[in-house]
């Protein structure tokens, strides 16, 4: 198996979908989408993630490419109105594209000081620990997939 990692620091939804035709060029099968993190800190608009992400999704079905979705929260500090429009985006598009879904990227890690860089919003090595520990069986379900 080849694990190819198609992730960019500080990249945003958009940066992923404009990426996207250069790794379908490999042919992956199975993709793990994770993306709003970088959207949600900058403050874009949830609409225009969703539209990104639901863009991302089209293609990867396309090419037959099975999906697990990772959801994102927003950050606390934007207000309630945007938290709701971002969070719901992720649940949305899972429903609307019926891929696998695993709710919260960052689970049991987001808001842990002990899981956290000291810029309180990148896990540590504890904290990608926990991360991966967390979505593994989601991912291990993803690939069984054929």
């Amino acid at each position: 198996m080849t694990v190819l990692n198609g992730g960019v620091s500080g990249d945003t939804s958009a940066g992923g979908l404009a990426r996207l035709d250069w790794m379908l060029a490999d042919k992956p099968t199975h993709a793990i989408v994770e993306f709003g993190g970088n959207d949600g800190l900058r403050g874009l608009d949830p609409k225009q993630m969703e539209a990104n992400l639901d863009g991302i999704l089209l293609k990867l079905k396309a090419a037959n490419v099975k999906v697990l979705l990772a959801g994102m929260r927003a950050p606390p500090n934007f207000g309630s109105a945007y938290t709701q429009a971002f969070d719901g985006v992720f649940a949305r598009l899972a429903e609307r594209h019926k891929v696998a879904f695993y709710p919260f990227f960052l689970d049991g890690v987001a808001a842990n000081p002990q899981l956290n860089q000291a810029d309180g919003i990148h896990p540590n090595e504890a904290g990608v620990n926990t991360v991966i520990d967390r979505i593994l069986p989601a991912v291990l379900s993803l690939l069984a997939q054929s």
